[in-house]
């Protein structure tokens, strides 16, 4: 009985110790293959001042010429229900703030519900002749997925969204102060005129 005992908690143990071994190569193989948010950090630019962008003729554009403003960067679309308040709320702030500091860049995106489905020169004429934008236009991209621009997912990076941090529809809104830290993510629904005292402190022309 002694004997029968001794082999079966040697047995007892050798089952512990495979299953520790057991547990510690799948740990190892799940740790060696799977991506971990570092690695996927380390894509990153240390900086937004870091990213180069397109404007709508194709040219670079970069974003480093922009230090020292405080911008406001949208993703738009021209045939969205948010488009036409969108576009003239923000035509309110940039003529109001463009001569204090305030840069208003936006960057169409046909993710939505196809809402953007012209091509560059489509949109610069859509935007220039129906919406009267005199802020920046920046070249058709995508937000979301493997093909995003680096400079949302940049700002994704910064700034995570509710139930998730991909952009969810048009006009999604970034705020970044003078140097070039992402200060504040608003909604689609969240109109730009809501968005003015925020704007204002960032400026330093808060009462």
């Amino acid at each position: 009985m002694i004997a029968a005992a001794t082999r079966a908690g040697l047995s007892g143990h050798r089952i512990l110790l495979s299953l520790a071994i057991l547990a510690l190569a799948i740990a190892l193989v799940s740790r060696s293959s799977a991506p971990t948010v570092p690695d996927m950090a380390d894509d990153l630019p240390a900086s937004i001042y870091d990213i180069a962008v397109k404007d709508i003729t194709g040219n670079d554009v970069k974003l480093s010429e922009y230090a020292g403003k405080v911008l406001l960067i949208v993703n738009v679309a021209s045939q969205c229900g948010l488009t036409n308040s969108n576009y003239k709320e923000l035509n309110v702030l940039y003529n109001k703030y463009r001569q204090k500091g305030l840069e208003i860049l936006a960057f169409p995106c046909n993710q939505f519900a196809g809402q953007e489905p012209g091509s560059n020169e489509d949109i610069q004429e859509t935007v220039c002749t129906r919406f009267k934008a005199e802020f920046p236009i920046f070249d058709k991209i995508d937000v979301n997925g493997k093909d995003a621009a680096p400079l949302f997912k940049y700002l994704k990076s910064q700034k995570g969204g509710f139930l998730g941090d991909g952009i969810k529809w048009n006009f999604t809104k970034f705020l970044v102060d003078k140097d070039g830290k992402i200060v504040v993510r608003y909604a689609p629904t969240t109109s730009p005129l809501k968005i003015e005292n925020d704007i204002q402190k960032l400026l330093g022309t808060a009462s």
